[in-house]
């Protein structure tokens, strides 16, 4: 299986698989090729935000090929969901829709942003056995720092964790017929003391995620 595996940060990335693999000599995005078994993989460190894991993406998989797209990394924690890594089975942006009067009205990507408030989230592979707990990741442009604005970010999504990338690699997946996955471990709690937090679990974070990564491909 060809598995291009994204990650928007260098500590996320550095923390997958330390050492292995050999340095691919691409401008950008930057690359590490690892094989693991019958798992060809290609690791990328894409930069913040949904363009940059996006063209990323695109560009890797017009290159290399690609069965699976994973994204792997940190997120901020939203709802009340017990744990601190899991697995995404489903993913949402946040920023799309319509800025109302009233409030901010959520559409799917790509839609006409009027009419009657309609998500419908992007399924994921689902789980060969992360034995994590499955949930539902929201993404968008910007770092939430806003117990208020996570707070709805739950209720009118249904979101469990929140980062910058990953709905953006499911709507590519989804517009190109790829299966796509993802493993986040929470670094903060969307609030006011987020950025302080994000800065000093993300280390600790980006390797439970990387560990779990690690145990899933193994199972694929």
């Amino acid at each position: 299986m060809h598995i291009i595996l994204l990650a928007a940060l260098v500590e996320e990335a550095d923390a997958f698989m330390p050492g292995a693999g050999e340095p691919l000599e691409d401008a950008w995005p930057s690359l590490r090729r690892i094989e693991i078994g019958d798992h060809r993989i290609v690791l990328a460190t894409t930069g913040i935000g949904k363009v940059n894991i996006v063209s990323a993406a695109a560009r890797l998989h017009a290159r290399h090929g690609a069965d699976l797209l994973v994204t792997v990394g940190t997120a901020g924690k939203l709802s009340t969901i017990e744990g601190d890594c899991f697995y995404l089975a489903r993913a949402v942006q946040h920023d799309y829709g319509a800025r109302k009067a009233s409030a901010f009205v959520h559409y799917p990507p790509g839609a006409w942003p009027m009419g009657p408030a309609n998500v419908d989230p992007y399924a994921a592979l689902p789980d060969p056995g992360s034995g994590l707990p499955h949930a539902c990741i929201t993404s968008g442009d910007a770092f939430i720092e806003d117990a208020g604005y996570a707070a709805h970010l739950v209720a009118a999504l249904g979101a469990d964790v929140v980062d910058m990338e990953t709905a953006a690699v499911a709507q590519y997946a989804s517009q190109v017929g790829l299966p796509w996955a993802g493993i986040k471990a929470t670094t903060d709690d969307a609030n006011h003391e987020s950025a302080g937090d994000f800065h000093a679990n993300l280390l600790a974070a980006s390797c439970r995620a990387a560990k779990a990564m690690e145990r899933l491909i193994a199972r694929l």
